[in-house]
């Protein structure tokens, strides 16, 4: 997941694109019920949050797509002996010491090259990918779908132990190979991982599938431009085996996206003014990643700091966000809906809309940029080195 690469804007401690973006609100049930969220060392003061926001009577809808799903998506995760594990990429701990000595310093000389920076993001990648116990956590929240003995043979079930079991591989490599590397202070990015499973993430999806679908959706394709785009600076910077190891996570993501945004596509199809609202209050919230209450025990800034480094070396910034958006209006044929209530249109309308405000508006914050004094933070992860945001 990911990865989740962002454009700072008020402490990525929440969001991915301006919070000066004004959206507007469209009209929602109330929610059955709420809870108030406490606060933890980098989360936002404490807020109403809604929960169980789906009427019980669309639970119904994931019912009768059950027998949809288990051709539809489950094929697309693959059989364990298919897939690629961890060790496929890493020097092989079974050789003879002095050949694996060797495997391990031509690691550290394909790594050498590459700049402080560029470990800043694909740390903070591997932290958002090592949270994996928060993403199943999430999901198992959403009504209808949620794993109710923890081995449920429902298809839903099936699917998400089935996609965290592929995302696990995902950090347990890029923690190896940065382990091996030399580049990083093992020890603060572990300490960032326990701060930040303990934390937890707050999507806003509401205990509602039909959030929870939009908003991994979006997140899967996001984490796929990213970890393509530490890919493509790895090669630039002259390890290919780290840009196949990125390149490969990626693909991967890219796979999980089209079983979510497939999810999506049928509940529009079966529940199209119910989506098309699901979709357009994800968007008005805006997409949250899901490591933004990332600490380190140091920074209080940390994830925003991490999001700047990013959205300057270009591996995610705003307008990959508005790209996924747009991606996502065409895949899903957004535009060309018919058959919504006016509350539907109205949804579809600002959807529609959004991509090109966002691009102007970070048109102007670019602008805003340039005339900002160079400055920098030091990152625990690689030895309080500073690095510069702007």
């Amino acid at each position: 997941m990911q990865v989740s690469h962002f454009l700072p804007t008020k402490s990525p401690a929440t969001t991915w694109i301006p919070r000066s973006l004004d959206l507007p609100h469209h009209r929602r049930a109330p929610p059955i019920s709420v809870v108030r969220v406490p606060t933890s060392a980098v989360a936002a003061p404490p807020k109403i949050q809604k929960i169980h926001s789906m009427p019980p009577e669309k639970a119904e809808v994931f019912r009768s797509l059950e027998n949809w799903a288990s051709k539809n998506v489950l094929p697309l995760l693959k059989p364990v002996e298919d897939c690629w594990q961890p060790q496929t990429f890493l020097p092989d701990p079974s050789l003879p010491i002095a050949d694996f000595t060797e495997q391990v310093k031509a690691l550290r000389q394909r790594t050498a090259e590459l700049p402080d920076e560029y470990f800043v993001v694909l740390v903070g990648d591997m932290i958002t990918e090592d949270a994996l116990p928060t993403y199943q956590t999430m999901i198992n929240t959403l009504d209808g779908v949620r794993d109710e003995t923890g081995a449920s043979p429902s298809v839903w079930a099936s699917w998400t132990r089935g996609w965290t079991a592929e995302e696990n591989r995902h950090g347990d490599l890029l923690r190896t190979f940065l382990y091996l590397s030399g580049r990083v202070d093992m020890l603060q990015i572990e300490k960032t991982v326990q701060y930040l499973i303990g934390s937890g993430m707050d999507p806003g999806t509401e205990n509602n599938p039909y959030l929870g679908f939009v908003y991994t959706s979006f997140q899967e394709r996001a984490t796929f431009v990213s970890h393509g785009n530490t890919a493509r600076l790895a090669k630039d910077g002259g390890d290919p085996v780290l840009a196949r190891i990125c390149g490969t996570i990626a693909a991967d993501e890219k796979r999980h996206e089209h079983a979510y945004s497939r999810i999506v596509e049928k509940l529009l199809e079966v529940d199209p003014t119910g989506a098309m609202l699901a979709i357009a209050d994800m968007m008005k919230k805006r997409i949250t990643m899901p490591a933004h209450l990332m600490f380190d025990g140091k920074d209080p800034h940390l994830f925003e700091h991490f999001s700047a480094v990013a959205q300057r070396m270009g591996v995610y910034t705003a307008d990959d966000y508005a790209d996924i958006l747009e991606a996502l209006i065409e895949r899903w044929r957004l535009e060309k809906m018919e058959g919504l209530t006016g509350e539907g249109r109205q949804a579809q309308e600002f959807v529609c809309g959004l991509a090109p405000r966002i691009r102007k508006l970070q048109e102007r914050a670019d602008e805003r940029a340039k005339k900002m004094k160079a400055h920098g933070v030091k990152f625990s992860w690689i030895f309080n080195k500073e690095v510069a945001l702007v």
